[in-house]
């Protein structure tokens, strides 16, 4: 179970394999040399810690992971997190790397116990919700680069940041906005043309030179760089540091401030790392191992921190460019970190003159492309629950932050369920009117098939009796106990599942018939609410001679309360005794 891929695909590895790999391994390196410095520019550090968290995380992801195709490093997703948590007055550049390791060993805690699996069952609307409004605060971060406005300090939330533009429109720099929109306009144009060379590369180069050209010849035309921000770029990876951060004297205080951006970043990164292998493996139809992958993605974020870069996750866009180019292991995902390493140890005194606007660019088409629009659509179309959920968790991922959004739209999704439940769970009075199969002649087992003897009321549950539908069965308690019916029955042959509530449901049921001079019945009950029952003394105090397998049985039970007669056996629960009952002519034929 935590054995790592890369330990596995191994075996039987072959040259031919490698070589699929390594060209893999090296366009995937080339696609995510620009998306690494986007994603980290966009989080207000420097470009540089993208490219640490793309070569070293990428690296150990792949290594350890517990996907063939998995690609890690740094993603959209982070950026409003990351972004927020260094503009935090007490946290900055070392409170990130403190929260990062601490997510890290959330993570490893997460696949440790088991709970990969379980994130597949976070509901879509909630992950569209988020996904969509984390798509938002990413395009609305790239405005203040796409337009050329200047501002040095923008807000960390959403409202903010808006009122800073509404206030700057008038610094609109027409010569950055035009590159911008060139930029964009290529991004558009380029996967049509299907020239396996990646857009945001050709963009990259594209906007470099035009700069560098126009710089030359009309000198400063006031596009800003890498280099004009942030410095020249380091071309080797910095010597390991642990981060600085002042725990204070109370550091009880301290750690609280960093547990709600440190479970922010666990969730987010197991989220999108199991979405993304999922994703991967309907690719190549193979099938991802969710704890190790858990794993190595606490490690990986555990293992670079001292290197001073941004929190790491598996990314969907780079592992469908891997699939697309060959990949089919791990060791593809590792030549990826390498082909990372080598371009930034050769190229970086280069990568400083990358003008911002074209990174904002890519960021404005990888927003575009994570909102997802017509499913946002689909799902305004869906049920209203449905739709709600995502609204909610969108406008609070928008407006507050992802550690508010994906809580509230989890707790709201969980009450929409339980109230569906409920909704199909039901305790009615089996009567003409309301017979068990139509006009009861479908069904064998149907009450109308059997003579119900005077003084014998049958009810019947239909779906999970749990806490949600406990109260229809108190609402009935009303209309039981009326002195001409002495005998109570509860069929449960469709109750697949009970809870402690339905328990305590049955128990005030069986209270109340003994109070009243009845005798409660139940009829047809299955494993799982039988195993309940016994686990909670209930046969004790039913009776286990009031607890039977079929409604003739609890019919029987009910004469033999009453002291009448009891029926023959019906001939479809027990041919074998019809056939005793047959000539032998006839049961030869």
């Amino acid at each position: 179970m935590f054995i790592p891929k890369t330990f596995t695909v191994l075996r039987g590895y072959s040259l031919k394999q490698f070589g699929a790999d390594l060209s893999a391994g090296v366009i995937v390196g080339v696609v995510a040399l620009p998306l690494a410095m986007a994603f980290a520019i966009g989080s207000g550090v420097g470009p540089e810690r993208g490219l640490y968290t793309a070569i070293i995380a990428g690296f150990l992801i792949s290594f350890l992971g517990g996907s063939r195709v998995q690609i890690g490093g740094p993603t959209g997703a982070f950026i409003p997190i990351v972004a927020g948590i260094v503009l935090a007055p007490k946290l900055g550049y070392d409170g990130l790397a403190m929260a990062t390791l601490m997510a890290g060993v959330l993570l490893i805690i997460m696949g440790v116990s088991r709970v990969g699996a379980a994130i597949k069952f976070i509901p879509y609307p909630v992950t569209a919700g988020f996904t969509t409004g984390i798509a938002v605060i990413i395009f609305t971060g790239q405005i203040n680069d796409f337009l050329g406005l200047g501002l040095t300090q923008l807000p960390a939330e959403f409202l903010g940041k808006a009122s800073a533009y509404a206030g700057h429109l008038n610094a609109v720099h027409a010569p950055t906005v035009g590159l911008a929109a060139l930029s964009l306009l290529i991004l558009l144009v380029w996967p049509r043309l299907r020239v396996r060379i990646p857009g945001p590369l050709v963009v990259m180069l594209f906007a470099t030179g035009l700069v560098a050209g126009l710089k030359t010849l009309f000198g400063d035309v006031g596009i800003e760089t890498i280099a004009d921000r942030f410095g020249a770029i380091p071309s080797s990876l910095p010597a390991p540091a642990w981060p600085a951060f002042d725990w204070g004297d109370h550091w009880q205080d301290r750690l609280k401030e960093l547990m709600a951006p440190a479970l922010t970043i666990a969730l987010l990164a197991g989220i999108e790392s199991l979405l993304s292998a999922v994703v991967a493996d309907g690719m190549i139809g193979g099938r991802h191992r969710p704890n190790i992958e858990l794993v190595a993605q606490g490690v990986a974020n555990n293992g670079a921190p001292p290197f001073g870069r941004r929190p790491a996750t598996g990314a969907i866009a780079p592992a469908g460019a891997n699939v697309k180019s060959g990949g089919r292991t791990p060791v593809a995902g590792m030549i990826h970190a390498l082909t990372l390493l080598v371009i930034m140890l050769a190229l970086a005194p280069y990568a400083g003159h990358i003008p911002l606007c074209a990174l904002a660019a890519i960021l404005v088409m990888v927003a575009w492309n994570m909102a997802e629009i017509e499913s946002f659509k689909a799902l305004l179309r869906a049920p209203k629950s449905d739709a709600a959920v995502m609204l909610v968790t969108f406008g609070l991922t928008v407006l507050i932050d992802l550690t508010v959004a994906v809580p509230v739209g989890l707790v709201l999704a969980c009450l929409l369920f339980i109230k569906r439940m409920a909704d199909v769970t039901n305790v009615q009075a089996v009567t003409r009117e309301f017979s068990d199969a139509g006009d009861g002649t479908e069904d064998p087992n149907a009450i109308e098939q059997r003579r119900k003897p005077p003084g014998v009321e049958v009810y019947e549950v239909n779906g999970p009796f749990f806490f949600g539908a406990a109260d229809k069965l108190r609402d009935v308690l009303g209309t039981v106990g009326t002195k001409e019916k002495r005998v109570f029955i509860l069929r449960m042959r469709h109750v697949p599942a009970m809870d402690a509530t339905g328990l305590f449901a049955l128990e005030e049921l069986r209270r109340k018939c003994e109070r009243d001079g009845q005798t409660l019945i139940l009829s047809e009950i299955h494993t799982q609410p039988m195993l309940a029952l016994g686990k909670a003394g209930g046969y004790e105090r039913f009776g286990s001679e009031n607890i039977v397998g079929h409604i003739d049985d609890a019919l029987n039970r009910a004469r033999e309360l009453l002291g009448t007669h009891r029926e023959p056996p019906d001939p479809s629960r027990f041919p074998e005794v019809e056939r005793e009952r047959q000539p032998p002519s006839a049961t030869k034929e």
